[in-house]
């Protein structure tokens, strides 16, 4: 069995998880990062982080991590931690390439005694039924004989300079009780917040899997009511206010849902349940209420549109910011492409605006060209998406600016001041 004196560890994965646990371990233990993205590990080598997670100086500081593209540079390493992403694919199913890929390297790399500890979202059960068989295939090597299994689950909220990485308590478990305890002793070296030591992989692998779950129904709660006080005639966030100032009321706000997490972590729950037979039915109903709020938005801003008497089809639209959150460059699963679809089956003419994105990033995921400047005085309708704080700084006037005369400003976030603006959720 492993001890911490002669741990090395190999990380399979650099991004916005993956990273900033590669530099807490790199602090203390030999580290190696993976990355198949020669690009990336260019960057993280010239000492940039381009998710913004990690600043330059904690990259200094982590003296014991280094990177590679070439998955054989792991063959000294002896814990492996995967942080690869668990998408779901256009039937909202999971997809497990990533994590079946990862396995599979993993596999190779394998030897007497080495530990894999899995930190991508899953279902209960996946890591021991879908990537323990890959690495017993691959290794030729027996599961909880000649090597082991581990699942911390991560935590992290991309963009998030408050809660990182080492101040969120860790949930770890192992696939036995010695291994656990030697999982459970790793990460509490880099954990300042503490660990949660979980009694089987499976209780870890569904306590994280309900953490966004659960965020994700009452966040589908709030939008149903958003769409109730619409017809309704009355201002979401006044009711909010109001219902808020209860020390018990929860303060959830209607939005798009989107990111790597709370609009796909709960597909992988409902998957395992129908696979079992049982119908997770207020889950389901969240993500549809949810996954529809990009299309009314469009529907809201096109009604807005038609009292203005602005016609749709061949109108300039502005949609000011793509990124699924406020303050981050994060892409993964944004729902804002959702209103730029709608009005593109409008016929409109869409430009979109985001200083936190990478144009390249934008055209190889969605085919999206973002606008360097949005023009003055030429957009019909204006809405803004996300919160950016480079938003809030311009003020109501200056994104008035960008409209014509005659314009709609639709405000998705509550950004603005509801008097400033012709619709919000």
């Amino acid at each position: 069995m492993l001890d911490l004196a002669t741990t090395r560890v190999g990380i399979v994965g650099l991004g916005y998880v993956g990273l900033p646990l590669a530099v807490e371990f790199g602090k203390q233990f030999p580290t190696l990062g993976l990355d198949i993205n020669e690009a990336r590990i260019r960057e993280l080598q010239a000492g940039i982080d381009g998710t913004l997670e990690v600043a330059a100086e904690e990259l200094r500081r982590a003296e014991y991590l280094r990177y590679t593209h070439r998955a054989e540079d792991l063959a000294d390493c002896n814990v492996y931690i995967v942080t690869v992403p668990t998408p779901v694919d256009e039937h909202k199913r999971p997809d497990f390439r990533p994590l079946i890929g990862a396995s599979t390297t993993v596999g190779w790399l394998l030897k007497p005694g080495d530990v894999a500890i899995y930190e991508s979202t899953v279902y209960p059960g996946a890591t021991e039924e879908v990537c323990v068989p890959i690495l017993e295939r691959e290794s030729g090597l027996r599961f909880n004989v000649d090597f082991f299994a581990g699942y911390s689950p991560e935590r992290i909220n991309p963009g998030d300079k408050e809660h990182r990485v080492t101040t969120i308590r860790k949930v770890t478990s192992g696939s036995t009780p010695e291994v656990a305890d030697f999982v459970d002793a790793l990460y509490r070296r880099i954990i300042t917040a503490g660990t949660h030591r979980a009694s089987s992989i499976r209780v870890a692998e569904a306590a994280k899997v309900i953490e966004n779950t659960q965020r994700d129904v009452n966040i589908a709660l709030i939008n149903e009511l958003a769409l109730l006080f619409d017809r309704l005639g009355i201002d979401t966030e006044e009711v909010l206010l109001a219902a808020g100032s209860k020390w018990n009321f929860l303060p959830f706000r209607p939005g798009l849902v989107g990111g790597h997490c709370i609009g796909v972590d709960p597909y992988y729950l409902t998957h395992k349940a129908q696979e079992i037979g049982f119908h997770p039915e207020m889950i389901l109903a969240g993500r549809r209420t949810n996954d529809g709020m990009g299309a009314h938005v469009a529907q809201r801003v096109v009604k807005l549109m038609t009292q203005k008497h602005i016609p749709v089809m061949d109108a300039n639209v502005l949609i000011m910011g793509l990124t699924f959150k406020e303050n981050c460059p994060d892409l993964r699963n944004t729902r804002v492409v959702d209103i730029l679809r709608e009005f593109r089956d409008y016929r409109a003419c869409v430009d979109v605006y985001d200083p936190w994105v990478d144009p390249q990033e934008a055209m190889r995921e969605y085919g999206i060209v973002p606008v360097t400047q949005p023009k003055s005085g030429h957009y019909d309708a204006i809405i803004l998406a996300v919160a950016h704080d480079q938003f809030r700084e311009m003020g109501v006037e200056r994104i008035r600016a960008l409209g014509k005369s005659v314009a709609v400003l639709f405000d998705v976030k509550y950004l603005l001041p509801a008097a400033t603006v012709d619709g919000r959720l």
